[in-house]
């Protein structure tokens, strides 16, 4: 399978950033053409830094960077007739209502009328967008100005979509739609690069995954491959009976309400649960989560922001 998009050694520093760390550092990466590549980190990670620079809209510092075989450096303009974007901070045409936004944008794409008229009529269905659709923007909600954006996006024709943390700010229901929506383009062969801090998201969209931490990658591959690369392959929940002295022999122990839990290998597990059966303790076992392995990975949980150095300076330096 061909690489739609292709990093090398890619490093980005913001100049009159607050701090000496960069936001890009040495990163090199392919994301296959055709499905979801998602690529997860902490707020500040790198992940709005990769998108923008892939979408033409900042430089890189070093390195290289190629989508669809065009360089970012030179041949933006190849690049941007075939790719579109949901950025992180977005704000649609506020005079406009909600079809004339979408129908709009697939024009100014070049689509024939036609095809934009009934490309808007089925993002609106399959985005719950319809009963808004004669409603002004400006007298949306900042969530249903965001499903407008991705309802744009994903009723293009583009072949890569850049979709940087799509689902913020949208209720669970929402969601799930524009989900439903990812795979839809997905499965019309259409590359798109997810970026979000929501690690159920990742997983439940993404054929391959890359794990970023302080604009470095730390791991990469599908979500199997990464639960094979962790030290512990299992998890483990004990309530009652058993203390942390006795599970510590099994696989890292951490405190959880009512209990513990235990990272552990594949026979220290059965071995485990034997155990617990035996004294009459309470189990659960499964394989590890994608948070389990970002915590065993980073050190810490996604939700904790890095600190201000890597992407704070984006707004003020997008043309850098």
């Amino acid at each position: 399978m061909s690489a739609a998009i292709v990093a090398k050694g890619l490093g980005k520093v913001y100049p009159g950033s607050r701090s000496a760390l960069p936001a890009l550092a040495d990163l090199s990466l392919e994301v296959p053409s055709g499905g979801v590549y998602g690529l997860i980190g902490r707020n500040g990670a790198g992940k709005t830094t990769f998108v923008r620079i892939a979408a033409t809209q900042l430089n890189p510092t070093s390195g290289e960077l190629r989508v669809l075989g065009y360089d970012v450096e030179g041949e933006e303009r190849a690049i941007r007739a075939r790719i579109a974007c949901v950025p992180q901070e977005s704000r649609p045409l506020y005079f406009l209502r909600v079809e004339e936004v979408i129908y709009t944008y697939l024009k100014m794409r070049g689509l024939p009328p036609t095809d934009a008229r009934r490309r808007t009529h089925d993002v609106l269905e399959e985005l719950s967008l319809t009963e808004y659709r004669r409603r002004l923007v400006s007298r949306l909600s900042g969530g249903l100005r965001r499903r407008t954006i991705c309802a744009m996006v994903l009723a293009s024709d583009a072949d890569v979509l850049f979709l940087d943390e799509p689902t913020t700010g949208l209720d669970p229901l929402a969601r799930r739609e524009v989900w439903e929506a990812i795979r839809r383009a997905s499965r019309e062969n259409r590359t798109i690069l997810l970026t979000t801090h929501y690690l159920d998201e990742a997983e439940a969209l993404s054929r391959r995954l890359a794990l970023v931490e302080r604009g470095r990658l730390m791991l990469e591959g599908s979500p199997a491959d990464l639960r094979g690369r962790v030290r512990y392959p299992y998890r483990v929940t004990v309530q009652g009976r058993l203390g942390r002295a006795d599970l510590e022999p099994y696989g890292k122990v951490s405190d959880i309400e009512g209990g513990y839990l235990v990272f552990t290998g594949e026979s220290e597990a059965r071995e485990l649960a034997r155990r617990a059966l035996e004294v009459g303790a309470h189990l659960t076992i499964g394989p590890v989560s994608l948070e389990d392995i970002f915590l065993d990975v980073v050190g810490r949980s996604i939700e904790e922001e890095t600190s201000p150095s890597t992407e704070s300076a984006e707004g003020e330096e997008a043309g850098a």
